[in-house]
């Protein structure tokens, strides 16, 4: 398969601090990779540059081929480079129709008419509603956001950004504040997304991380030390000392 989506040798520093240092990932199409580490090992800053809120001391981010290393946040994601938050983003008297309806007219480039014509477009309305059955929303969809699951928000969340079509989707922290008991949403959510769309997920629930990750990439103080399959990361004792501890060790 084709690389969809590469960092080569991306580095980060603030002052003398080495937040990211020399990080080289590459997925391709379809792909599914997990990104995980400590408090502090750098995932919320590599985040932060590939999506270009800041830019990158050295090296480069290439997305389908194109270097985009340059780009502005709104640009990537103009280019199939989008992301959701660990924290929920969303309006609360409005719906999740609304919600998805909003992003899809905004990528369109009828934000102008958002207002004016939301339930006129007819077009808009059903690639909503695909999209919200598609992540388990179709219930809720006209109920509004402060009525809903906070699981359910979470979900929003990533209705939203299948709005603007991603070709590479960045999840942070999906699952980060949903009680136990609702992570098998996000779970069944994640698992109805396109085949052909590549995504990356950082969590720190590693049940969930094991049984979605057909690759794992762990950072420990801004460097990668270890890729490889999630049957092998808790066997690396760079990753049991770093991050995985007891768990790792109840595992084995």
């Amino acid at each position: 398969m084709s690389t969809v989506f590469a960092v080569d040798h991306l580095s980060k520093s603030f002052g003398g601090l080495k937040v990211n240092h020399d990080l080289s990932i590459a997925m391709t199409e379809g792909e599914r990779l997990a990104l995980i580490g400590p408090n502090g090992a750098g995932k919320t800053t590599f985040v932060n540059l590939v999506t270009g809120r800041i830019p990158p001391s050295a090296g480069t981010v290439h997305l389908m081929g194109e270097d985009i290393t340059r780009l502005g946040a709104v640009a990537r994601v103009r280019r199939g480079l989008v992301r959701t938050f660990q924290v929920t983003r969303l309006f609360p008297d409005m719906t999740p129709e609304e919600h998805v309806v909003m992003a899809i007219l905004q990528r369109q480039g009828h934000a102008t008419r958002i207002l004016a014509r939301f339930h006129g477009n007819g077009a808009a309305m059903d690639e909503a509603a695909d999209i919200l059955a598609t992540l388990g929303l179709t219930d809720v969809a006209r109920r509004k956001v402060v009525e809903i699951a906070y699981g359910q928000q979470r979900l929003l969340e990533i209705a939203i950004a299948m709005a603007q079509r991603p070709k590479v989707l960045l999840l942070d922290e999906p699952a980060a504040g949903v009680p136990s008991s609702d992570t098998p949403l996000i779970e069944r959510a994640l698992e109805r997304l396109p085949a052909s769309l590549a995504v990356l997920m950082i969590e720190h629930d590693m049940d969930l991380v094991f049984r979605f990750a057909r690759r794992v990439v762990v950072l420990a103080a801004g460097e990668l030390i270890f890729q490889g399959l999630p049957a092998d990361v808790a066997r690396d004792e760079k990753v049991r000392e770093a991050y995985l501890g007891s768990y790792a060790h109840a595992g084995r």
